[in-house]
């Protein structure tokens, strides 16, 4: 086996067994392989006019000589309907790509391309200074002024499998590989990629993503730019994506969206999870209306704690963070709350009632963030409930929701807020 650097090769001449020159590598063209996409052909150019030659034809391939048999020479043809024409200089280099190990926007500077018996095969991609200092034939100066300072030039080589290209076409090699490991990154990493990604190639990404993963990674983003990202998408898909949102989290992104555009949104949408986010979005967005969350774990007074967890099991899915379990009468006013230790360390058979803590701590829907920060700090509260002018409680604000609009915006402020 032995290793190629695409720089290297492109603009060579493509000579046959007799020294004749054919032409110059202007491209190759790939294919998909079992794991990684091999090299079927190459693309040159010889008085203006481009020329295809099948990868069998080709008898050397070297940083030094290409060379192919002059009888496999034809003239460009299109590719097959059922194979992709995906080219590695006008479809992949200096394209941007996501580094799914990184969970970061990268340019592709430069390719490493390995042989392996007959065969040539695309290895990593150089994502690095090396590989830009290669392209331009200077990275022996950058060597030896990296030598100067005692340093050496990074490398910076990424594995095929671990990369997804952004490129329509070249989107569909790695697909398969790639797309199941930006599943498995966590939703801020999918949202930094997101929020570096040029806005034509956000659908792209999210396209290859459950609606789960894309509402967990858009709930991440800051809501001005999780609207964008929401109104670049068809509207059945954008509705799928709130539909699995928490309600508070949808809210935030339809406030930052056109009025027609949040109408037809949830219109789409579940008509009881539209009706959760609507009651949001009538709330000014700096009150303890606009600011909960209407999902959170209750239960009647008169369950025992062995219910109380029984119940919780069913509906806790869908609340985002269960800090307590409220105590609610049947007319939705509260009546205490108990803590998730207390329920699994009592009885099974004790009411939920005689295990409560009484005097519950709460503010009004139209409350500010002052008056909710009071709250939570003086009684050292996770999140504190929210109650409507009858009484009622009608959701929750969790205390990290409040603390950041407190911090300095430094703090506070996401990496990937805005683009």
């Amino acid at each position: 086996m032995s290793e190629i650097y695409v720089s290297a090769v492109l603009g060579r001449p493509v000579i046959d067994p007799a020294g004749v020159e054919l032409g110059r590598l202007e491209d190759l063209r790939l294919v998909p392989g079992e794991l990684l996409p091999l090299v079927s052909g190459l693309f040159i150019r010889n008085r203006g006019k481009r020329h295809f030659l099948p990868w069998g034809a080709v008898t050397l391939f070297t940083p030094v000589v290409v060379s192919a048999r002059a009888d496999g020479l034809r003239v460009e043809d299109a590719a097959d309907a059922d194979t992709p024409d995906i080219r590695l200089r006008r479809d992949v280099l200096d394209r941007q790509i996501v580094d799914v190990d990184g969970a970061k926007v990268v340019r592709v500077n430069d390719l490493k391309l390995r042989t392996r018996g007959a065969n040539l095969f695309v290895e990593a991609v150089d994502v690095g200074i090396r590989g830009m200092a290669r392209r331009l034939g200077q990275l022996r100066f950058w060597n030896w002024l990296a030598g100067v300072f005692g340093a050496k030039l990074p490398f910076r080589e990424i594995n095929w499998r671990f990369v997804a290209p952004l490129d329509l076409n070249a989107d569909r090699l790695t697909l398969t590989v790639a797309r199941e490991r930006l599943t498995d990154l966590h939703p801020a990493d999918i949202a930094e990629i997101l929020a570096q990604l040029p806005h034509k190639e956000v659908g792209t990404v999210l396209g290859s993503l459950d609606p789960e993963t894309v509402s967990e990674a858009i709930g991440e983003l800051d809501p001005e730019l999780g609207g964008r990202v929401i109104s670049q998408l068809d509207s059945e898909q954008a509705s799928d994506i709130l539909e699995e949102m928490e309600p508070h989290e949808a809210a935030d992104l339809l406030g930052d969206l056109p009025e027609e555009k949040a109408k037809e949104l949830l219109g789409l949408m579940d008509a009881e999870d539209a009706e959760m986010v609507q009651e949001l979005l009538e709330h000014e967005e700096d009150t303890a209306g606009g600011l909960m969350n209407n999902l959170f774990a209750f239960v009647p007074p008169a369950m025992t704690a062995e219910e109380a967890i029984n119940y919780i099991r069913l509906v806790g899915a869908e609340v985002d963070n269960i800090y307590y379990v409220y105590v609610i009468r049947a007319d939705e006013t509260p009546l205490g709350v108990v803590t998730l230790k207390r329920l699994l360390l009592s009885p099974p058979k004790t009411p939920v009632a005689e295990i409560m803590t009484v005097g519950l701590k709460a503010v009004a829907v139209d409350d500010g963030p002052e008056t909710i920060m009071e709250i939570l700090s003086k009684y050292n509260l996770l999140a504190v409930p929210v109650l409507d002018d009858g009484g009622r409680m009608v959701g929750t604000v969790p205390a990290d929701d409040v603390l950041k609009m407190f911090l300095p915006e430094s703090i506070t402020r996401k990496r990937f807020a805005a683009h």
